[in-house]
């Protein structure tokens, strides 16, 4: 049985937000965006401080097969979809937003969590991949999310593969690569982005501010209300 990696520094029941440990990478950076937004962070692959988070970033890097297995692993799967069912906010970022979708084609078909509807595939438009650095997002649908950062924003990205929604009422924001692409999805407490927030400067920091922000107005259920 794998040991929890819990964050020493306190009490978990004093954390805002909970970065989840499937060893994913940016785990760190991701935590320190966090801190740096003002929020109380921590870093955990215990499915028993994950499904009582506040808040959850599910971060990644890698294959779909690969961070499905991991999550299976570690007993992540049922706690990741508690905390969705409840309503409470999730960040999905790169592979976590991937996750998010019904199947990756990545390497064969492979079911991901089935949370929103939809599909990942691969860059198809001649353009080298990985699609690797920095790009603009054009924002399609106002959100919390993206308060304060307009269309033509820089962010960074690190994919070879990427979603197509089922729905297109999730796409906040789109990035053209060869082809246009959703690069931010929300759905009631669900969020995502196939960027990197954490290497993407003053722009991403603004994004885990606003997620912070959301995350302490939500009450009861839901910020927003649960992802349906």
């Amino acid at each position: 049985m794998l040991s929890p990696r819990i964050d020493p520094r306190g009490p978990d029941l004093t954390s805002e937000v909970v970065v989840v440990d499937y060893d994913a990478g940016n785990l760190r950076s991701v935590r320190r965006a966090l801190e740096h937004a003002g929020a109380r962070a921590i870093v955990s692959d215990d499915p028993g401080v994950v499904a009582g988070a506040r808040a959850l970033v599910l971060p990644g890097v890698g294959a779909a097969a690969d961070t499905m297995a991991k999550l299976r692993q570690r007993g992540l799967v049922e706690p990741l979809l508690e905390v969705i069912a409840s309503g409470r906010p999730f960040l999905g970022v790169c592979m976590g937003m991937q996750a998010l979708f019904e199947l990756s084609e990545e390497g064969g078909e492979h079911p991901c969590l089935g949370v929103l509807p939809g599909r990942v595939v691969r860059f198809e438009t001649g353009a080298p991949v990985p699609h690797m650095g920095w790009n603009t997002l054009d924002v399609v649908s106002a959100h919390p999310l993206l308060a304060g950062i307009p269309s033509g924003a820089h962010v960074y990205f690190v994919h070879s593969y990427y979603p197509v929604p089922g729905d297109p009422a999730i796409v906040v924001a789109e990035t053209e690569y060869g082809e246009r692409f959703a690069s931010v999805v929300a759905r009631g407490n669900v969020l995502a982005t196939q960027f990197h927030p954490e290497k993407s400067g003053r722009t991403g920091l603004r994004i885990y501010e606003n997620f912070v922000t959301l995350a302490r107005s939500a009450t009861g259920t839901a910020a927003g209300g649960a992802a349906r």
